[in-house]
């Protein structure tokens, strides 16, 4: 081989040398770029990843505060619907009220003035029967009409004590009873034992029981008794005071005419 090929082989050989060496410093460098590259991208993923993570769990949290809330939603228009029947049910009943208002005003304009006929009616009645407890008969008829002109007693409460005032009457139709009053006697008063039984015959006694009398309807007065009825009239009255157990009662009757 002559010395010009010689040189011109050697200089080939230092430039392919030369070129690759320098291909392979280019070589690493680039990787190590890539490998910055891949380092940073592994990274920014890892960011990605833990945002999206975040943003899952937020939603999620957003998700489930949106259901409670439909919940609460739907709770509160039922509650709603609920309080909103329970208002129409009052002011349906307040209008019937209105309408029961109406009626009782009406009611009690025609009542009051009843009550006061029936008080009439009663102190008649008590005026024209036997003078049996005349005094407090009588005195009930007063407490009524009080009763009728006190505004603090309401309609109601009138009404109950006239009835309860003509039950009383009724009562004593069938009533034994014996009570202590004064008896108009020859111009002057004694003190007597009243007894009475029912409507069918009122009595009276002194208090010492050596006299007796009975009171006359048709007459509309009192009449003395005889001897043979101080004792029976004695005893009725021990009954009647619950002092004495009852027995057959042999008492002055009229006679139906």
């Amino acid at each position: 081989m002559s010395n010009n090929n010689i040189r011109k082989s050697l200089v080939a050989s230092a430039l392919f040398g030369a070129f690759a060496l320098a291909s392979t410093s280019v070589a690493a460098n680039q990787l190590s770029e890539i490998q910055k590259v891949g380092q940073q991208n592994i990274r920014a993923s890892v960011q990605s990843q833990e945002k999206i993570n975040n943003i899952f769990d937020q939603s999620q949290e957003l998700l489930a505060e949106y259901r409670q809330l439909v919940e609460q939603t739907e709770n509160l228009k039922v509650y709603n619907d609920h309080v909103a029947k329970l208002v129409a049910d009052q002011n349906s009943q307040l209008a019937s009220f209105d309408k029961q208002i109406g009626t009782i005003e009406g009611t009690k304009q025609g009542i009051v003035p009843l009550m006061y006929r029936m008080v009439d009616t009663l102190e008649a009645f008590i005026k024209a029967d036997m003078p049996i407890d005349l005094t407090n008969r009588l005195a009930r008829v007063d407490r009524l009409r009080a009763v009728l002109g006190n505004s603090a007693v309401n309609t109601s409460e009138m009404y109950r004590l006239v009835i309860e005032a003509y039950q009383i009457e009724k009562d004593l139709g069938t009533a034994l009873v014996t009570y202590t009053d004064k008896l108009a006697v020859g111009g002057g008063e004694i003190t007597v034992n009243y007894v009475y039984v029912g409507r069918v015959a009122l009595l009276a006694q002194s208090l010492d029981e050596k006299q007796a009398w009975m009171f006359n309807k048709t007459t509309g007065q009192w009449e003395e008794l005889g001897q043979e009825y101080i004792e029976s009239t004695r005893f009725a009255i021990r009954v009647a005071g619950k002092q004495a157990a009852p027995e057959l009662l042999k008492l002055p009757v009229l006679a139906a005419e």
